[in-house]
């Protein structure tokens, strides 16, 4: 009995050593068990909150150990902490969306220094090693709403709330909005709020716009999961809220996909939103950690899930999930995820 308990023993310890954070091989079964910290902007938008529920089920399809979600409260310094914290307690990879571009890179440095592989979801950081980052191609979505408000509005005035422009997506969707209008659509007006992606400062800033500006004809929201429901009650206390199709409609586009605006959209509140790949962004960015904990590099080209990865930047790919844009036409599909609750 003391020899057999001897060789347990002594191969117990061979695997600790062999499956320690530093080996690509071993899996929980094994007795790896490798640990993935997951940080998230902020989880007051139906998008991130489904982007949350959505990465247990995912990590589970292809077996990644993920600890509790951490919920950064829209502080990108908060969020450098949160990496901190993570870090300390040794996980062996993290995904991270981060809130500000050029903030996070403090984040990415204290990663690299204890060579723990970060996945980048849905922000592609300013600098700094990732990975891969999963996203979809933002200015394509301010392209879409351009063209989608253009078809409706020829001339006058238009609305464009704005993201952070601390990130990259809400620079890339008003550079990308702001092109088009000039190049398409010269005889319409570009009203900017800046509202960071809060829903208080859309709420506030379009107040303050209609009132000076009654005449507003169609309205580009960056993040429907933030400023639909403000927009729309904003409307409705003006009593300028009416369906498409009928006198006084005010255009509107949004980005998102979330259900509240598949909904809106068959009410004719909204004419449009391009569909942000949520569970695309959740099963993605558990592939690609655990691809990139096993140490397997990724490569530029065509993928086998209809996207493309691009080098956005020296030594930074990017994987540009399609981000469809929804209309009266398709907003039932049931390949809409916000079509799956």
């Amino acid at each position: 009995m003391r020899t057999t308990r001897h060789r347990l023993a002594t191969a117990a310890a061979v695997l600790v050593l062999v499956c320690g954070p530093a080996a690509a091989g071993c899996s929980e079964g094994a007795g790896g068990g490798r640990r993935v910290g997951v940080v998230v902007p902020f989880l007051t938008s139906p998008f991130w909150e489904a982007y949350d529920r959505d990465i247990p089920r995912q990590a589970a399809k292809v077996g990644v150990r993920v600890l509790p979600t951490v919920n950064s409260n829209n502080d990108a310094s908060q969020q450098v902490g949160d990496i901190r914290n993570l870090l300390a307690q040794n996980v062996d990879g993290l995904v991270v969306s981060p809130i500000d571009s050029a903030a996070i890179v403090t984040g990415l440095q204290a990663a690299q220094r204890r060579h723990v592989p970060v996945v980048a979801v849905d922000v592609a950081p300013e600098r700094g090693k990732v990975a891969i980052v999963v996203r979809a191609d933002n200015r394509a979505y301010g392209e879409k709403a351009c063209r989608s408000l253009g078809r409706v509005v020829r001339s006058g005035k238009v609305v464009q709330i704005e993201g952070d422009l601390a990130s990259v997506n809400g620079r890339d969707r008003t550079a990308a909005f702001d092109a088009c209008m000039r190049r398409r659509y010269p005889r319409v007006r570009v009203l900017d709020i800046a509202a960071g992606w809060q829903a208080d400062k859309a709420a506030a800033g379009l107040e303050a716009l209609y009132s000076a500006h009654p005449d507003i004809k169609g309205i580009y929201l960056q993040a429907g999961g933030v400023y639909l429901a403000p927009t729309l009650r904003t409307l409705q206390r003006h009593g300028a809220l009416h369906p498409a199709g009928h006198r006084g409609h005010i255009a509107i586009v949004s980005n998102d996909g979330i259900p509240q605006e598949l909904d809106a959209i068959r009410k004719g509140w909204i004419d449009a939103t391009v569909s942000q790949p949520t569970d695309l962004y959740a099963r993605y960015a558990m592939v690609y950690i655990k691809r990139a904990m096993a140490g397997k590099p990724f490569r530029k080209g065509r993928t086998d899930h209809g996207s493309t990865i691009v080098e956005v930047r020296r030594g930074i790919l990017e994987d540009q999930l399609p981000a469809p844009l929804v209309t009266r036409a398709n907003v039932n599909d049931p390949a809409l995820w916000g079509n799956r609750g």
